[in-house]
């Protein structure tokens, strides 16, 4: 084992012992830290390792990060230390599928961000242990660099064993939901690519509604919805350089490929091949378009359905907002029917986010303090100094996380398509029975 390899361990386990062992700022820092990343899951000695490993390479203590609180408490460490424990802040979580079992650790390809590393175990027992791994298994874990050639296991890892696809897609969409902010740590580029397809987003949104928010019936929405849809792919397709007023089958035919080719590159565009088939079997008059992605069946069938968009926040559907508006705009709120539960239930359902409560305080700043003033029992709210604190205080962050709509890599879209492909053949379907093909959630 390298003697690098050797000293990584070393000083990941003295760093471990200063942060556990530290008082005062750095302590009430942790402390914090593991209750916001805890709060959700069940503490169990696995979790509070990897909040613990987290902590050290992303917490801070005002503007310093444990890493560089420890460096400065030891001044005698020599350069090659101090330089190997500053790179420690590149570690990050990921989805590991081992591609090739190497003498002293393996290959390994993060799913995330389709990139390879080779990682070592850093001490004689973690190489014992996974000595056992074969190639395909899925390792959850965080890695850490130590040279300019190969990373290390930075703390636990949990053997996920060898996963078919839809199993690896249902993990690849837990892992987006308890790590959001490594699901493309390690490709900073993938993840500018999608903030950016937000704002695209927003802004197609705008130019086809007119606004930024409009209610419609359920049903209606979930129709104005595809054709929205229908509109960005012909713009996606004419800044390819298709002439999209062509039928599909006569493009295939004036470009010499057959019909196969073209369904995969619908496919690859986010369409399963039932909606190339239909395009191609529709006579010839059918344009190239995006799959259909249905509303939930409650708000099909909503009598009003609210979509609201942002440019950061993403896109939001409520089926209440109208009603929330009402409440607002009433001389009494409380002689409205539902009032305080619809209000609980926008301060405690996770999809209301924080954005739409500063929308509603825009709009209505004077209603909205008195009715959170007597909702909850504090007459001296203020909606101005109180309302970002009200919010943290029932789990809204007041930064948006990548949203659902944001654009996904190629091969992370193909996964899902792949997996509800397999789902819907190994699952028998009653007659009329179809359902929606959905990408990376």
């Amino acid at each position: 084992m390298d003697a690098i390899l050797e000293r990584s361990h070393a000083l990941k386990q003295a760093i471990v012992d200063f942060v556990l062992e530290a008082e005062g700022d750095l302590a009430q820092a942790l402390e914090s830290y593991a209750a916001g990343n805890l709060r959700s899951g069940n503490g169990n000695s696995t979790q509070q390792d990897l909040v613990i490993d987290s902590f050290i390479t992303e917490g801070k203590v005002g503007d310093r990060s444990p890493l560089e609180l420890f460096i400065d408490s030891h001044p005698d460490l020599p350069e090659s230390d101090r330089n190997l424990i500053s790179s420690w802040h590149r570690s990050f979580m990921g989805l590991f599928a081992i591609t090739k079992i190497l003498p002293d650790g393996f290959e390994v390809r993060n799913w995330l961000t389709d990139k390879h590393y080779i990682v070592k175990p850093n001490n004689p027992r973690t190489l014992q242990e996974i000595s056992r791994l074969k190639e395909g298994e899925i390792l959850l874990t965080r890695i850490s660099p130590v040279t300019d050639s190969y990373w290390t296991f930075f703390g636990n890892y949990t053997i996920m064993g060898k996963l078919g696809k839809p199993k690896l897609a249902v993990a690849i969409g837990n892992f987006k939901e308890n790590y959001r902010n490594h699901l493309y740590s390690d490709a900073p580029y993938l993840l500018a690519e999608a903030w950016n397809s937000v704002v695209q987003y927003h802004e197609q949104f705008v130019e086809f509604f007119g606004q930024d928010e409009i209610t419609l019936a359920g049903y209606q929405l979930n129709k104005k919805i595809a054709e929205f849809q229908e509109v960005i792919t012909e713009k996606l397709l004419a800044n390819t350089g298709i002439d999209t007023s062509k039928p599909l089958a006569e493009m295939a035919q004036e470009a010499g490929i057959d019909q196969e080719e073209i369904k995969a590159a619908v496919k690859e565009m986010g369409a399963d091949s039932n909606v190339a088939s239909q395009i191609f079997n529709n006579n010839g008059s059918s344009k190239m378009v995006m799959p259909k992605v249905d509303l939930p069946a409650e708000l099909k069938k909503a009598e009003q359905v609210t979509a609201i968009s942002h440019p950061r926040w993403g896109q939001i559907f409520l089926p209440t907002y109208s009603k929330f508006k009402t409440i607002l705009s009433a001389e009494n709120w409380q002689s409205v029917e539902g009032a305080e539960k619809l209000i609980r239930s926008y301060l405690e359902d996770k999809s209301i986010n924080a954005f739409i409560w500063h929308r509603l305080a825009q709009e209505y700043p004077t209603s909205l303090e008195k009715v959170l003033q007597t909702f909850l029992q504090r007459p001296d709210f203020s909606l101005a100094n109180d309302l970002d604190s009200l919010l943290q205080e029932f789990g809204k962050p007041l930064e948006p996380d990548l949203p659902e709509i944001a654009s996904v890599p190629v091969h992370l879209h193909n996964l899902f398509q792949a997996a509800i492909a397999e789902v819907q053949k190994s699952k028998p379907q009653s007659k009329g029975q179809k359902k929606s093909a959905k990408g990376f959630k």
